[in-house]
Parts: structure tokens; sequence; C-alpha cells
């Protein structure tokens, strides 16, 4: 497998790395939170930009980001509009949301920026959607690299179709592939582990990102060194998915689970 490395931290080999979204609404919050992140042992941050009240005002998004840019250093910064029909807070025209992530890309302020890959689409072995792999390929030429994603806020597809959906993103072209989905039962956990390590095993190329949410799903995080997914969602305060736990409890769980896989 190859890895990516992004501002020193390296994605795909040693601990799984954790990365913290930001979820505040203004400006003057989201700058808040990257000085309190600062203070914490995080390796990515995520902006949901969808929470955001200036996400499609093109200038003042772009401003915020170049200040958020400057108060992480050099964290690596994952750019995310979460849309409604996976989980998020918008729902933009695809001629919005592309342009917002182009512009992000262009900037230079973001190392990531998160597609939806599946625009349109809910059936979970299709191929990724035209629209979102051209978007992949945008990105990509603004020099930027992409996590490409796919969500399920209700339910656990079954262990063939989610590495289909992880196999079609990285045909796609995505960096680095992702699926969340929702557990109903403690076998769903388990289903989302054996996804995500016949994956590693059979078909992975590059690192990706596999999470089972809810509490149920909690051990999904901190299990992604031994399914093969290469970091994992924490929290600083506010989560931005059900299931996520406080990212300094997290981060010594990861190294502990590393160190017994020296031993």
């Amino acid at each position: 497998m190859k890895a990516v490395k992004i501002r020193g931290v390296e994605l795909g080999f040693g601990v799984p790395k954790t990365i913290v979204p930001i979820v505040a609404k203004t400006r003057e919050a989201i700058l808040e939170k990257a000085a309190e992140i600062n203070q914490l042992p995080v390796d990515l941050v995520e902006w949901r930009a969808d929470f955001y009240e200036g996400l499609f005002n093109a200038p003042v998004m772009l401003e915020t980001l170049k200040a958020l840019r400057s108060a992480l250093g050099n964290t690596p910064i994952l750019f995310t509009i979460r849309t409604k029909p996976e989980g998020g807070e918008v729902a933009p025209s695809f001629e919005d949301y592309a342009n917002t992530n182009i512009a992000v890309a262009k900037s230079g302020n973001a190392d990531l920026v998160d597609v939806e890959m599946f625009w349109g689409n809910t059936d979970w072995n299709a191929p990724a959607s035209a629209v979102s792999k051209k978007l992949v390929d945008d990105i990509h030429s603004a020099g930027c690299l992409v996590v490409g994603s796919r969500h399920d806020f209700s339910a656990t597809p079954s262990q063939a179709e989610m590495v289909a959906t992880l196999r079609n993103q990285q045909s796609a072209g995505a960096d680095i592939p992702k699926a969340a989905v929702m557990p109903k039962t403690k076998g769903d956990v388990l289903t989302v582990l054996d996804a995500s390590y016949e994956f590693a095993s059979k078909y992975a190329d590059r690192p990706f990102l596999t999470i089972s949410m809810g509490p149920k799903g909690m051990m999904s995080r901190v299990a992604c060194e031994l399914s093969g997914s290469c970091m994992t969602f924490g929290a600083a305060g506010q989560a931005s998915a059900p299931g996520q736990m406080q990212v300094g409890e997290l981060k010594g769980l990861l190294e502990l689970v590393h160190r017994a896989q020296q031993e």
C-alpha cells in the first residue's frame, strides 16, 4: 500500500491518525476552536464547512479558511461540505458544491477536500457518479488531495456492498476512500470491520477510512489499525457525528493497540 504524506503526517502506516472536526457557525468560533485544538494531540483537522454561516459567500469563506490555515500552523486541513442526503447541514446544487470545493483546492489553504462520490445515487454497488469523478479530477488539477466519502446514517450495508463502494471510490481516483455507516446491532459493527479488513488485504493500494458510527460502533474507532483503516475521528468538545470520543482518550487507546501489535 502506498502511504499518503501530508505536512509530515503519514497516512497508511504506524499508529492510525486522529482527525478532529470544527463544526462552528461563525469565523470567531471557528478560530477559537482552532486555538483549543492546538493544545490537543491532533494529527489532522476537518473543517465541516456545512455548519459555517458564510459557506457560499466565496470571498468570506476563503478568507476564513486562510485565517484557519494560519491559526493551525502546519496541521493538515480537510475541507468538508457534508450535504443533507449524507447527514450534513446543507442541500446545495451540485454546481455550487463543486465550485466551492474547487475554489478551496485552488486556494492552497486546505490539504484535502472531501468529495461525496456517489452524488444522486443510493446504490452501494454502483460506480462513482460521473459528476463526482470529474470533481475529483478538477480538485487534483488544482493540486489538492481528495477524501472520497459515502455515508449511511440509517443502517449498515452488507460486507460486499461496503467493499464495493471502497473499490469504486479507489477506481474513481479518491486518494483516501471513506465509508461511514450506522449499526443497529453488534454484528453490524463486525460487518464493518470485516469489510475493512477484506478491502485492506485484497484490494487497497492506498490508505482508506471506515467507521461504524454511534455508541455501538465506538469500537471501530479504536480497532481501526486491526481492520486497516488509516485514521479515525475524535472530538474536541462538540462531535460532528454520533459515537465520537474525546480525542485525548482516543489517541491513548490507538497508541495502546499499536504497541500491542508490536509485541
